[in-house]
């Protein structure tokens, strides 16, 4: 089962990685770069990902996505701070997501790896969707997949299935697994800052930190957030 991943140093895309290699001949990962604030730290975090598990690594510009793009995640908009208690706030929430959305993003990633699935040979593409995402986020879900699956049906020869292995856990699920399985979770870059170190107030350092917390990562904390 030859498998492209996306891969963007995060959480999600990390845990999938490992936990797809297990069964899926993963033989290329695919970062990309639209303009979003933590983009160094993204490339540097999968560059290193993709060495510890010896994957090819590609990165891929997609310009154009920045440049149409005026929410908080590539503008100079500042992202909005998080509280765990504002994690429980269904309103909050819905506008956090609006404030971080880039348009079409993983329907337009997904297309440009099933063009080089299509290219290469690859049957599946590993992406890092999950259910807890998937409340706010609808490109996070499986009935996005279904359909995305069934356009590659029209718009490839190879057919690539979209896969996601985490598509019905949660982060603190997420972290279970990771631990379990030995996954370097040290490499991982969740932040939608640009620092060094996560920045622990946006949402995703908040969804994160409490993922880590549930599953007593105490030290892993102190190592990634400032």
């Amino acid at each position: 089962m030859k498998s492209i991943i996306l891969l963007s140093g995060g959480l999600d895309s990390l845990v999938s990685l490992a936990v797809a290699k297990e069964k899926y001949d993963i033989g290329l990962a695919l970062t990309f770069d639209y303009g979003q604030k933590a983009v160094k730290q993204e490339i540097l975090a999968s560059e290193k990902i993709c060495n510890y598990y010896k994957i090819k690594h590609k990165v891929i510009k997609v310009d154009w996505l920045a440049e149409i793009t005026k929410t908080a995640l590539v503008s100079e908009k500042k992202i909005p701070p998080t509280s765990l208690e504002d994690l429980n706030s269904d309103e909050f929430v819905q506008k956090s997501a609006a404030s971080v959305w880039v348009p079409n993003r993983n329907g337009v990633l997904l297309n440009i790896a099933a063009s080089f699935a299509d290219s290469f040979g690859y049957d599946y593409i590993i992406f890092g969707a999950n259910k807890e995402e998937g409340t706010t986020f609808p490109d996070n879900t499986q009935e996005f997949i279904d359909r995305i699956n069934s356009a590659f049906e029209y718009s490839t020869l190879q057919k690539p299935k979209v896969f996601a292995p985490l598509i019905n856990l949660n982060k603190n699920d997420i972290v279970k697994i990771a631990v379990e399985h030995n996954v370097p979770l040290e490499l991982t870059r969740s932040c939608y800052s640009a620092q060094e170190k996560h920045c622990g107030v946006c949402e995703s350092c908040i969804r994160l930190k409490r993922a880590l917390q549930e599953n007593n990562c105490q030290e892993l904390i102190k190592e990634l957030f400032t």
